[in-house]
């Protein structure tokens, strides 16, 4: 999953990224509200933890640009202050959560998590799609009793694959959720990794095909 940190503190910007990239976060961090609403307005992100207080605007300000924009990505808001009217302000101007400065690791992971569960999904270490299981705290993939292990990547391309079955999915899409939203990594990385995969698939006999669209993405069919 891909996190925004949008935090002026530099310092505490980089713990936060750390924290979270350790987590097997993918994480990009900018330190204004400027910065922040554009690459929040991409989309891409799963999570975004947003500080109120920040230079050239401010996280209220950000946050009730992106719901009028209809970004719905879930936000957690982050302040020093704690004040009630400042939790409320930020709930109604459309933040999902909120957490007051300082806090401790284990309740920011606790609330990232809490926020990044889709609405009505069952909580479950595995992903599945036709005979194939992918399993989230082991990085394993799986079918019938065999399995192959799985590199970071790898693992988070077949979650995307997983998680958008049959749907065509660009290789810019990849990169953006994966490397970053500034990245300058190329296409050929990506197909690498889909190579890797397709490896790992026939290794263990599974149905499941991870098909190319030409020149634009990958998508994946079988195991009916």
């Amino acid at each position: 999953m891909k996190i925004l940190v949008v935090e002026d503190e530099i310092a505490l910007a980089e713990a936060l990224s750390e924290i979270l990239k350790r987590n097997k976060y993918n994480v990009d961090a900018v330190y204004d509200g400027d910065d922040g609403l554009s690459y929040a307005m991409t989309g891409i992100y799963d999570c975004i933890i947003l500080d109120i207080m920040l230079p050239k605007m401010n996280g209220i300000d950000v946050l009730r640009i992106l719901r009028r924009k209809h970004i719905s990505t879930p936000v957690l808001l982050l302040t020093a202050k704690s004040e009630v009217e400042d939790k409320i302000n930020g709930l109604d101007s459309g933040a999902d959560d909120f957490l007051t400065k300082p806090f401790i690791t284990g309740e920011l992971l606790a609330r990232v998590r809490a926020l990044t569960r889709r609405k009505g999904e069952v909580i479950t270490d595995q992903f599945t799609f036709g005979d194939i299981a992918l399993n989230k705290t082991t990085f394993s993939l799986s079918r019938e009793g065999q399995f192959v292990k799985l590199s970071l990547k790898e693992f988070q391309i077949m979650e995307m694959l997983i998680a958008n079955p049959r749907q065509l999915i660009p290789k810019e899409r990849f990169i953006e959720k994966i490397w970053g939203y500034e990245s300058d990594i190329e296409y050929n990385n990506v197909e690498v990794y889909i190579s890797f995969l397709r490896k790992k698939l026939s290794a263990i006999e599974s149905t499941v095909t991870i098909r190319t669209a030409r020149g634009v993405g990958y998508f994946l069919e079988g195991g009916d």
